[in-house]
């Protein structure tokens, strides 16, 4: 086992709209794990970690975005853990990004491609370290069994039993791991993902893949905003509320939508008075440093 222990509260939130429907809303603080290691990128990827080095293998092989918290997650968890780290990064060479900065710091070495080559990672992984034994392979995002297993953990955490969990989705892994936790612990919870991508169907696929015989969770498509990353003048405006008046960073890929989805959900009575709402909070802070700019700070004393 990693000798790694992770602070995950259970913490009520609420905002003055949902007290007065009478919905009671726990933040599942998976952003407190870590600061780098955060959220559920911890949680993808512990069962990757520890088989890499149960296989005595000493470098570790993945793939994201210029602004991916997966790969910053990677790096640090590689420094931390004594493991060399490569990355795949989809698109062209960037020089004022903090993130992939970070990533450096951590002792990564990043590799550019094209996005046409990106889209087929086994042969970029075959073609640059096929023949290095001593490499392990991790999938985008940490998309996968090992990465679903230890997302199935959050719920065998959970201090009390919740009628709604709801997470942000991007892969489907954390999906499907908490999905399938509630299938084992036979719970009466409805399982809830917010796909952040356009055209997020393809999520139930996925999670079908890691399990097929589990109960499916329900989707809400209408959250995406225009795609990943993408976002509008009122989705950030609802961030800066939220922040404001709860005290707990979130930002506009994930955790963003995810509870303004929560929050227009509560304000059309998808929920009754006495529903108790889980939301997962998946971390990845560092996506606000792409991102700030967007904001048009409104005074919210007017």
């Amino acid at each position: 086992m990693l000798p790694f222990k992770i602070h995950s509260p259970e913490t009520e939130v609420s905002l003055p709209s949902w007290e007065k429907k009478h919905i009671k809303v726990t933040l599942k603080r998976d952003d407190l794990i870590h600061p780098f290691i955060s959220g559920n990128k911890w949680r993808k990827l512990k069962y990757n970690l520890q088989k890499a080095l149960q296989l005595k293998k000493s470098h570790i092989v993945t793939f994201g975005g210029a602004w991916s918290n997966h790969l910053l997650a990677t790096a640090c968890a590689g420094a931390t853990f004594k493991v060399k780290t490569t990355a795949f990064v989809r698109g062209d060479e960037q020089f004022n990004n903090p993130v992939l900065a970070m990533c450096r710091l951590f002792g990564m070495k990043l590799i550019y491609v094209d996005r046409e080559s990106y889209r087929n990672k086994e042969k970029l992984y075959h073609d640059y370290f096929g023949e290095d034994a001593t490499s392990y392979y991790i999938h985008e995002g940490g998309y996968g069994s090992l990465g679903a297993k230890g997302c199935t953990e959050l719920v065998y955490e959970l201090q009390q039993e919740y009628q709604h969990i709801f997470v942000a989705c991007g892969t489907g892994t954390t999906l499907a791991g908490i999905a399938h936790a509630v299938d084992q612990q036979d719970l009466f919870t409805q399982v809830h993902g917010i796909p952040i991508l356009k055209n997020g169907e393809f999520i139930l696929h996925e999670c079908k893949q890691l399990y097929p015989d589990m109960t499916p969770p329900t989707l809400h498509l209408d959250y995406h905003f225009g795609g990943y990353a993408k976002s509008s003048t009122e989705l950030l405006a609802f961030i800066q509320h939220f922040i404001a008046t709860t005290g707990i960073m979130i930002e506009p890929t994930y955790t963003g939508k995810l509870l303004y989805a929560i929050n227009d959900l509560i304000h059309k009575d998808y929920f009754t008075p006495a529903d108790q709402l889980l939301v997962v909070h998946t971390g990845g802070l560092t996506g606000l440093l792409g991102m700030y700019e967007r904001f048009e700070f409104i005074d919210l004393d007017q």
